[in-house]
């Protein structure tokens, strides 16, 4: 059996590592209203661990990243977007778990979206919550290291 857990442990830790695809990658969407002369960004929870995140998914055919970034936004958060970039205002990686219990690398490109109107009847209504809050306060809130920076980036060209 001990042998069997160290056969299993090394294909993981040494072959799979070997045999990894390059970064998958996904578009994320950064909702922000303007408010008192600021900017209020939107969080809403993720479906598996509740924990703070911004809509996020992966690329759709015939679209472009920042569209695709545009559906995410909606159907994860009920966002009618007004502006949207067409540059992303950055990029981060994260592993992602699969079903499988196997981590992947995502590299995931993020789009600012001003928020024109929020439904509360879209797609995953039942599935999320919604949180309105500072920027500053967002990239505290956030577990990805490089979603805080972008976060924290927005934050500080807004004050300037």
């Amino acid at each position: 059996m001990k042998f069997a857990a160290l056969i299993k442990r090394s294909f993981f830790d040494v072959a799979l590592s070997l045999l990894q695809r390059p970064k998958r990658l996904q578009t994320a969407a950064l909702c922000y209203r303007k408010e008192n002369g600021s900017h209020l960004v939107l969080l809403i929870t993720s479906r598996g661990s509740g924990r703070w995140i911004i809509p996020k998914g992966w690329l759709m055919r015939g679209m472009t990243a920042s569209q695709a970034a545009t559906v995410e936004a909606w159907e994860e958060a009920g966002v009618r977007a007004g502006e949207t970039s067409e540059q992303p205002l950055g990029s981060y990686v994260y592993e992602k778990v699969t079903a499988s219990g196997l981590p992947i690398s995502v590299e995931t490109l993020v789009f600012a979206i001003e928020v024109q109107t929020l439904e509360d009847d879209f797609p995953e209504s039942e599935e999320r919550r919604r949180l309105w809050v500072d920027p500053s306060e967002a990239a505290d809130m956030v577990a990805e290291p490089g979603l805080r920076s972008i976060i924290a980036d927005f934050q500080a060209n807004d004050a300037g």
